[in-house]
């Protein structure tokens, strides 16, 4: 009886599933060693990047951890100007008969308005005119005109005695109009006060000399006040009215007119701001750090040039902006802040514009920089560098600025040359 192999038939096939387990196992190799190649590239391999271990060097330039000083700026929207406008302090009382432009600089001894024809003149100082100043003591606004009488014939009587274009003293031993142990031009009512010396040193400047500038309204300042009073067409009576004049630090620029010519004088008859443009910023008062006074900051233009600028003052009361202002209606609390600029010319003929202003936060000195574009991250969380040799090194950040970082960490060193991605 023949076996079947005697008969030719057919091996027996191999058993099921031999070969199907073959190819899993294959596959699966393959799967854990492209994992060991994606871990040993991104530096994740635990032990191997500390024994130097690296992956093939990849594509993308490299650039060195550089030793430098980190400034943050910040910046702010602003409004270019001269200012807020304050009300002349003017004392006249009567109907306004001229007003000046607006826009127009006013200067010491200039005119300011006129009241009932006559001028109100501009002065500096920062003492208000609070009284008249006459030769005596006693002088008070009603009595200007019987001033007026009597100054102009003691005037008359002194030609001979006093020059009345230099204003200078008479000659040594001639007689004192207040009597014995008076000084020049000085009387027993003789009127004092700093006003007296504030209103002085604005007469000596603008010419009108001969008397001692001091505290004391003497004879020979009324003699001096009678040609000034000349030369603005005024009667000459050597008294000064509370208001013929009104005092402010420096020159002026001329705001709005609060009346019409015609009539009665007010408060706010007329407004003005200071002759030097500055910027307005109103700044969050929960960010107004960097407003200081004395700080210094950059103004940008609209023309695209900048300047620069110093921090004048601080509003010490917080307000909320009205809704749908530029702050897209948040109600946050802002401080204005005027910030002056020094170099006048630089802005050019700007009276009013939209400006930024750029300022100094915070500042981070000799520290290890890296650009932003160098920073990756990693797996395990944080921040890290690629050195150049494809290894990764963990960093920890400190301040933005200017398109770089601060990094530290025990691996990090200047000089060491890091990857930035493409």
């Amino acid at each position: 009886m023949q076996t079947e192999h005697e008969r030719g038939a057919a091996p027996a096939p191999p058993p099921r599933g031999r070969r199907g387990r073959r190819t899993v196992l294959v596959a699966s190799a393959l799967i854990v060693v492209a994992a060991v190649a994606v871990v040993g590239a991104l530096g994740l391999g635990g032990d191997g990047a500390e024994d130097g271990s690296s992956a093939p060097p990849r594509s993308g330039s490299t650039v060195p951890v550089t030793r430098a000083t980190l400034t943050e700026r910040t910046t702010v929207d602003g409004q270019l100007g001269y200012g807020t406008e304050i009300p002349l302090p003017v004392k006249s009382t009567g109907t306004v008969t001229w007003l000046p432009a607006e826009g127009r600089t006013v200067e010491r001894g200039g005119t300011l308005l006129r009241v009932d024809d006559r001028p109100v003149v501009l002065l500096y100082g920062t003492l208000p005119m609070y009284r008249d100043l006459g030769p005596t003591a006693g002088t008070r606004q009603g009595t200007r005109q019987d001033a007026g009488t009597e100054g102009d014939a003691q005037d008359k009587g002194d030609q001979g005695r006093t020059d009345d274009t230099s204003g200078a003293p008479a000659p040594s031993g001639s007689p004192t109009p207040g009597g014995a142990g008076a000084g020049a031009g000085e009387t027993r009512g003789t009127l004092r006060g700093m006003d007296v010396l504030q209103f002085e040193s604005n007469l000596a400047a603008l010419g009108y000399t001969g008397f001692t500038v001091d505290e004391k309204f003497t004879d020979l300042t009324a003699r001096a006040v009678k040609r000034w009073q000349t030369s603005l067409g005024l009667p000459r009576t050597g008294t000064v009215g509370v208001g013929d004049v009104v005092y402010s630090a420096g020159k002026v620029r001329i705001g709005h007119a609060g009346v019409r010519l015609g009539s009665a004088v007010t408060e706010d008859v007329l407004t003005y701001t200071g002759t030097s443009r500055k910027v307005v910023v109103n700044a969050s008062a929960a960010e107004d750090s960097w407003a200081v006074r004395g700080a210094a900051v950059t103004v940008g233009l609209p023309d695209g040039t900048s300047v620069k600028g110093e921090v004048a003052s601080v509003g010490k009361k917080a307000t909320a902006p009205e809704e749908g202002g530029g702050d897209g209606g948040s109600g946050a609390p802002t401080v204005p802040v005027t910030i002056t600029i020094k170099d006048q010319k630089a802005v050019g003929r700007l009276e009013s514009a939209p400006v930024t202003v750029e300022y100094v936060g915070r500042e981070r000195a000799d520290v290890l920089t890296v650009p932003v574009a160098a920073l990756v991250a990693l797996a395990e969380g944080g921040h890290g560098l690629e050195t150049a040799d494809g290894r990764f090194v963990a960093v920890k950040t400190g301040l933005f600025a200017d398109g770089r970082v601060e990094v530290s960490g025990s691996a990090v060193r200047e000089g060491m040359k890091v990857r930035i991605p493409e």
